[in-house]
């Protein structure tokens, strides 16, 4: 065992406390795969992770560092907030990219590009892989969650590493108004995402070609101005009943919302609200179609730890 420099960061917050806190070890070089179980399952935060030098492929491919994500439960091949806390945290520490105002972070899902946009950095959204949930296999989900068919608009399996099933339901009453079964929840083995729009899109669906892709709104956008997306994240099967807020469920629920048309191309949404937790999340399609997952990060704990 030895002293490694560690941080934990509050990510997708600008005011400690409110966001979704994330343990950093920045040295996990020498660590077993239990040591660092061990760990992450002793701090019980939602994720922790290890930052380790890239590996030679991804050394060539221009990655600045490598990073290993745990649950208190499970290895995760890619998450978002810590995606988010890592960065922050690997620049706190006085860590130089190889590009100014860009991030190549290796992960288990391959590299992950980070890019600077003004105050706030923000992640690109990994491959999106959906696909249909049948009628028969949503009723389990819905019973564990206390909904009735008739509130979901729309469902979608989503897998951008991690897998969720997202629900897009009426309203955020309805969002909030939920007090799942985590232990049914853990027996089917799914993590579940639900959100609902703020307030309906007048004119309904936005059309995909009518988009259009901006920069992301200072950080005072959502004291001033209500979020356009409700999110609740659950996640029994990997350890965490509801999680504060989550990057890699935002960022698929952009994809999709924005693809099918439910969502404009730039929005911000909000998570923790039943947990005390003020999380804001900035999501934003740029021309290219590739989607940007944006928070404000600030650090809480700096030290070391003997691991």
């Amino acid at each position: 065992m030895k002293f490694r420099a560690f941080q934990q960061v509050d990510v997708f917050t600008d005011t400690a406390f409110l966001g979704n806190p994330l343990a950093v070890v920045l040295d996990g070089t020498g660590l077993s795969d239990a040591q660092m179980q061990t760990f992450a399952a002793w701090t019980q935060l939602s994720e922790t992770t290890f930052v380790l030098p890239p590996t030679p492929d991804g050394a060539a491919r221009g990655a600045d560092y490598r990073v290993r994500i745990f649950t208190p439960g499970a290895e995760l091949p890619f998450a978002g907030h810590p995606t988010l806390g890592t960065a922050h945290a690997w620049l706190k520490a006085g860590n130089t990219p190889r590009q100014p105002g860009v991030l190549m972070q290796e992960c288990g899902v391959g590299l992950v590009t980070l890019k600077q946009l003004g105050e706030r950095w923000a992640f690109a959204a990994p491959p999106l892989t959906r696909s249909d949930i049948s009628a028969g296999e949503l009723v389990p989900v819905l019973a564990a969650l206390g909904l009735d068919a008739s509130e979901v608009i729309v469902a979608q399996n989503l897998n951008n590493g991690p897998h969720w099933l997202g629900l897009l339901v009426d309203s955020v009453d309805t969002v909030l108004a939920l007090e799942p079964d985590h232990v049914a929840l853990k027996k089917l083995g799914t993590k579940v995402g639900v959100a609902a729009r703020r307030q309906e899109t007048p004119g309904g669906l936005i059309r995909r070609a009518n988009r259009e892709a901006r920069a992301f709104a200072p950080s005072t956008r959502i004291a001033n101005d209500p979020t356009d997306l409700e999110v609740r994240a659950f996640a029994a099967p990997v350890g965490i009943a509801e999680d504060p807020v989550t990057g890699s469920l935002n960022a698929s629920l952009a994809q999709w919302l924005m693809d099918d048309g439910h969502m404009p191309a730039t929005y911000s949404a909000r998570q923790g609200t039943m947990l005390g937790r003020a999380g804001q999340v900035f999501l934003s399609q740029d021309a290219q179609g590739q989607v940007w997952v944006g928070g404000d990060v600030v650090g809480c704990i700096q030290g070391s730890v003997s691991l």
